[in-house]
């Protein structure tokens, strides 16, 4: 099996943030506890975040050590695919606010870094 390119990892990465930052514009914690298909929304971009850094540890390890918390990260992923019916959107919501905009500013530097004519 072909090895996932760096690059291309980061690039999902980056769009998972972008996405999340669409969901979440003008929300209050509030507004996101009673919306579920921005909660759902919100969930599937945080398993994919997680997913990215897994493989990233898997194949990039050198990389995905530069990204603060990344095996928090991951195993916020797996809280949100395993632990589903715990899962507290408090929690989820301090990620999002807290965590996801430092992921993103890592992941863009470091494809920055990786891809420097773009």
């Amino acid at each position: 099996m072909k090895r996932p390119d760096p690059r291309a990892l980061l690039h999902d990465l980056v769009q998972a943030c972008r996405l999340l930052e669409q969901f979440l514009a003008g929300k209050t914690l509030e507004d996101y506890k009673v919306d579920a298909l921005t909660r759902s929304a919100v969930e599937r971009q945080g398993e994919i975040l997680g997913e990215v850094i897994a493989q990233l540890l898997q194949t990039s390890p050198t990389i995905a050590e530069r990204i603060t918390d990344a095996r928090r990260i991951v195993a916020f992923r797996n809280r949100l695919i395993h632990g589903y019916a715990t899962v507290s959107d408090e929690v989820v919501w301090g990620v999002m606010e807290v965590h996801v905009p430092v992921l993103q500013r890592e992941a863009v530097a470091l494809l920055a870094e990786l891809n420097p004519e773009v």
